[in-house]
């Protein structure tokens, strides 16, 4: 019997604190047993679309994910849950009804191998240095212990009424490592540096990170409303501050092949289901 070493490629790996952080990959799906099946694996390999999972080597150490995520483990692990209290779970569940996380986070300890839910999903590996960074409601997937998750709230009317988010969002805060869920991937992400006095104006809700220190707001893309209305690009997610704003450009023409609307650039303000959600 093979193991699972023989069937998979690591794709992106870091190590910290005693903990391996693997995005690992299937290279073919051989176990159709029917026609229906067979042909979604035929095409699913002929476009190089692959099953990943995430992999946690713990070597008497400690990791938290998003609860549901896990798969299997095996070694010496326990797991817990920080509930704090009554309170603490209230809260808690608050917070994960509003940002489509889950209330409690687990957290498994000791010495083995973690292996959690498998997808066709794409999977971020970040890397903290006593910082915070906002990511969108249900990107979390899982990242060291002694990262701080919780959500937290837009800043202004505009953003919450116009910039495609909603309410809240997901802040993420320590020294680390972080693992995203995202619907591209990492080699489409594009990394944006903002120093002070710069502006990121982006037609869209495509920027799925930013710095704690870059605050987010819906302007007009023209200095008059006339102006906005006539060129063509109306109302702009805009980015001020200083820090990283990451953006995935090519996220919009994956929604629109998904739901059967045109990729043209004409189309391209037209707003997508998820948008309009």
């Amino acid at each position: 019997m093979n193991t699972l070493d023989d069937k998979i490629s690591i794709i992106d790996s870091i190590s910290y604190d005693g903990v391996d952080f693997e995005i690992i990959a299937y290279n073919n799906l051989e176990g159709a047993q029917n026609v229906e099946t067979a042909m979604g694996v035929f095409f699913a390999n002929q476009v190089g679309l692959k099953m990943k999972q995430v992999r946690i080597k713990l070597n008497n150490s400690s990791v938290k994910t998003e609860a549901g995520a896990l798969y299997y483990y095996k070694g010496n692990i326990q797991s817990k849950s920080n509930i704090g209290g009554v309170g603490g779970l209230f809260k808690k569940a608050v917070s994960g009804s509003i940002t489509n996380e889950s209330a409690i986070k687990p957290i498994y300890s000791g010495r083995g191998e973690i292996l959690l839910e498998p997808s066709y999903k794409h999977y971020i590996i970040m890397e903290l240095n006593n910082e915070s960074i906002i990511v969108d409601k249900g990107m979390f997937y899982c990242c060291s212990e002694d990262i701080t998750v919780k959500g937290v709230m837009q800043k202004n009317i505009s953003s919450t009424l116009l910039g495609g988010e909603g309410l809240f969002q997901i802040e993420l805060t320590g020294s680390g490592v972080v693992v995203l869920e995202c619907s591209v991937p990492k080699s489409e992400i594009v990394e944006c540096e903002i120093s002070k006095g710069e502006e990121l104006k982006v037609d869209g809700n495509f920027a799925i990170a930013r710095s704690k220190g870059v605050n987010f707001s819906v302007t007009k893309s023209d200095k008059s409303l006339f102006g906005s209305a006539i060129n063509g690009e109306g109302f702009l997610n805009t980015f001020i501050g200083e820090g990283k704003v990451w953006i995935a450009p090519t996220q919009p023409m994956y929604e629109k092949m998904r739901y059967g609307l045109p990729t043209n650039n004409n189309s391209m303000n037209n707003p997508t289901p998820r948008q309009r959600g």
